[in-house]
């Protein structure tokens, strides 16, 4: 059991004055999307070279790389794809249909595929009847360093909706799901959407229930939990899982080190690298458990041996919706590669609860549909 009362004594992070749901909505999939892409430029590199490279403070902002400062990679685009899925799953329900947001989901992971110059090899055509908008913006039709498991794994999966069959861990599937916790309304229900998304593509145990704890962590989150104590419930969910012990481990170790005098460095490099589910998930927690704000909780989340990109989206994720869109730096968005469609997915996942297509004019019903066709 993780002791949050240590941890709210602890000089932590302060929870702060309420932050607009929007802007939380807003500040998740933002501030993923700038840890993604602070962390693309140092991803293969070792914390030695970041600091050879960059200095002793590390990197601090930015740096070129797929062509241009501030690009996203992967862990952003499959985020962008699972909210798509989640909202397309909605639309069909709200148009009278049965629905299994995993299988919609998993279509959605398809189209994903198929931006990265890949496909199915047993038929899936995830385009017919209707690609739907995100798969029309060109920016996403881009290999951004993909993971070889969610490759390999939509690539031969039979059906859309079925769990991968693999042994694979990798952070592939608990870095794109911070969509699963803004989209449904508990924390148990996020817990179960985050395992059943992130098994589509990752078949061990620590894949997929790093996926539902984190999605757990984002809507207890929004329910004004602080994250202090947010662990205590997501560890009972993962509890009562056969198999969750290396995710509750690693929690508990992030938590911790939270409370301990070892240096951010030192700790980060004891919780792993990160190229593992239960390692980025703790690396991630641990940042957002120990930051003084979201600038430097990114910073600490990248500037580390492993997979830094992940690690600075799932920081990001949380830190974002905890503080909100306004305490992301405007720099740092001003040079973010698809602000525009990130901002409109957000604001589509707070929105589509009240989405009325019934009442909605004819104009406001027909881009809805367009955006997210329900099928």
């Amino acid at each position: 059991m993780i002791d949050s009362a240590v941890l709210n004594q602890s000089g932590l992070l302060p929870a702060g004055d309420p932050v607009d749901p929007r802007s939380s909505y807003r500040g998740c999939l933002l501030g993923g999307a700038v840890g993604d892409a602070l962390g693309a430029g140092v991803e293969f590199l070792s914390a030695a070279e970041i600091r050879r490279r960059f200095g002793p403070g590390g990197l601090r902002d930015y740096v070129t790389v797929y062509g241009r400062r501030g690009a996203i990679t992967d862990d952003t685009q499959m985020t962008l794809f699972t909210a798509e899925g989640l909202i397309r799953g909605l639309m069909r329900q709200r148009a009278g249909h049965d629905t299994d947001y995993t299988d919609v989901t998993g279509w959605a992971y398809q189209r994903w595929l198929l931006t990265q110059g890949d496909h199915n090899l047993h038929g899936l055509s995830p385009l017919e009847p209707a690609p739907g908008w995100l798969w029309g913006i060109r920016a996403l039709h881009s290999p951004r360093a993909p993971g070889n498991t969610c490759l390999s794994a939509l690539r031969h999966a039979r059906e859309a909706g079925l769990a991968a069959v693999n042994d694979s861990k990798g952070c592939g599937g608990v870095m794109r799901m911070a969509p699963a916790g803004l989209f449904v309304d508990t924390a148990e229900d996020a817990f179960d959407l985050g395992c059943e998304l992130s098994a589509l593509t990752h078949g061990h145990p620590s894949g997929w229930l790093a996926g539902g704890a984190f999605a757990a962590l984002i809507r207890l989150l929004l329910d004004g939990e602080t994250l202090e104590d947010a662990l205590d419930p997501v560890s009972d969910m993962l509890a009562q899982r056969f198999e969750s012990e290396e995710v509750l481990a690693a929690l508990q170790f992030a938590a911790d080190l939270a409370i301990s005098e070892e240096l951010p460095g030192e700790a980060i490099r004891q919780l792993g690298q990160g190229w593992v589910a239960e390692e980025a998930l703790a690396i991630a927690v641990y940042c957002a458990l120990v930051a003084p704000d979201f600038r430097e909780g990114v910073l600490m989340a990248v500037n580390h041996d492993g997979d830094s990109d992940s690690t600075g989206a799932i920081a990001g994720n949380l830190l974002g919706l905890i503080l909100g869109e306004g305490a992301i730096p405007e720099s740092w968005l001003a040079e973010l590669e698809l602000r525009e469609v990130i901002t409109q997915v957000a604001n589509d996942l707070f929105d589509c609860a009240n989405w009325d297509l019934q009442q909605a004019d004819h104009a406001v019903q027909q881009a809805l549909q367009e955006r997210y066709p329900a099928w």
